[in-house]
């Protein structure tokens, strides 16, 4: 991805508080709006369901098993890449996630799959030109046959393919922005997105049709009963898009499990910060390229993320969600710290780095009772 490419990635909510004097207190504005904060949790909808897992998953996961009475549930990871179709970055995390028996997820940008020349097969929702986007195209016809190729190794090794939607057009960008935008938007939005997908799926694409299962919204934005009802109508079993206060089991709202973007304390700065890669940089610096202080600020993050799962551990178990974009930000600093983390922490014991898809699967073997009850115990916080 080219330069630009990677500063229109870098619009992603971004959500600060103060010092750690009141860690309830309400978040001060950044420079783009902010997702509200995750309502209690309170199922809402059918419980969605996804395949069981088949018997070379149960014969190579050993934790994918209904828990006896006062076993523990394990410490899900869930690496999730915004974006997801530099070679650069999978070819950076594959070998650690081989090497530790781990399973990531991307989450595709649709228009990444369309050549610049095809950019007019794409129609935006809401009355926006055809052909825009706020990310830019795939490139070349050879760009995109490349990336089919690699994205198909990615299949073969167990990683998960969900949506990051096609345009990313965040508040701060062209208008009417997704946060704006109602039910029938959305579902344009996702018939699109199949569309792509199913073109590139004629071009050898190997994501199964159906396997895209859920996703982020373009910088966590959206109005999230107009949105949920689309997401629900074209199969998608969950989101990753709201905020919560610490690390919390995920819950179904609107007929999607929501397994929410944790805010957690980054103990160098003692601030609250939502855990994703460019929230993190700009509160360490505001998001200015300061490449001198990469290996600063690479340590800093991986402290959080150490921190953060260490909490989850000794306390709730519930799913934490690294969330990031592959990207150059700062010296590659935050591309780094995830990649460190991923090959610390996945081996860890009574850890498990899975996809969401893997996670529910793995909810969906427990006793409904069991699952309310780890839904009840508080919030992780690090």
């Amino acid at each position: 991805m080219t330069t630009g490419l990677a500063l229109a990635l870098a619009l992603v909510l971004v959500m600060t508080l103060g010092p750690n004097k009141d860690q309830e207190s309400q978040a001060d504005s950044g420079p783009l709006p902010m997702a509200p904060r995750l309502p209690a949790p309170k199922d809402a909808g059918p419980t969605p369901t996804v395949p069981a897992p088949t018997a070379e998953q149960l014969q190579k996961q050993p934790w994918m098993h209904k828990l006896a009475p006062g076993e523990k549930p394990p410490q899900f990871v869930l690496f999730s890449f915004d974006g997801a179709v530099s070679k650069q970055h999978w070819d950076k995390v594959l070998p650690i996630a081989r090497q530790k028996n781990a399973h990531v997820t991307g989450l595709l940008s649709g228009v990444y799959m369309l050549a610049d020349q095809d950019a007019n097969q794409y129609q935006p929702p809401a009355g926006l030109k055809r052909g825009a986007s706020d990310i830019s195209f795939g490139g070349t016809r050879q760009d995109i046959a490349a990336r089919i190729g690699y994205l198909n190794q990615v299949i073969d090794e167990g990683h998960e393919i969900g949506t990051h939607y096609n345009g990313h057009f965040c508040s701060g960008g062209t208008q009417p922005s997704v946060d704006k935008w109602n039910t029938a938007a959305w579902n344009d939005e996702l018939d699109q997105f199949k569309q792509i997908v199913d073109k590139a799926r004629a071009a050898g694409f190997k994501l199964p049709d159906g396997a895209v299962r859920g996703g982020r919204t373009p910088c966590l934005e959206g109005v999230w009963d107009q949105a949920f009802p689309a997401m629900a109508s074209h199969g998608l079993v969950y989101d990753t898009s709201k905020v919560a206060l610490g690390v919390q089991w995920p819950s179904v709202q609107n007929g999607l499990y929501e397994f929410p973007m944790p805010e957690v304390r980054v103990p160098a700065l003692g601030k609250q910060v939502v855990m994703m890669d460019f929230n993190l940089w700009y509160s360490l610096n505001g998001a200015q390229e300061q490449p001198e202080r990469a290996g600063e600020f690479t340590q800093i993050v991986f402290d959080t993320y150490k921190s953060v799962h260490q909490a989850a551990l000794n306390g709730n178990r519930a799913p934490l969600v690294i969330g990031n974009h592959f990207n150059e930000w700062n010296g590659s600093a935050f591309s780094t710290a995830m990649e460190q983390f991923l090959g610390y922490v996945c081996d860890k014991p009574e850890t498990v780095c899975a996809t969401y898809t893997e996670v529910i699967q793995w909810m969906q073997l427990q006793d409904p009772a069991v699952l309310d009850q780890l839904r009840k115990m508080p919030a992780a916080r690090n």
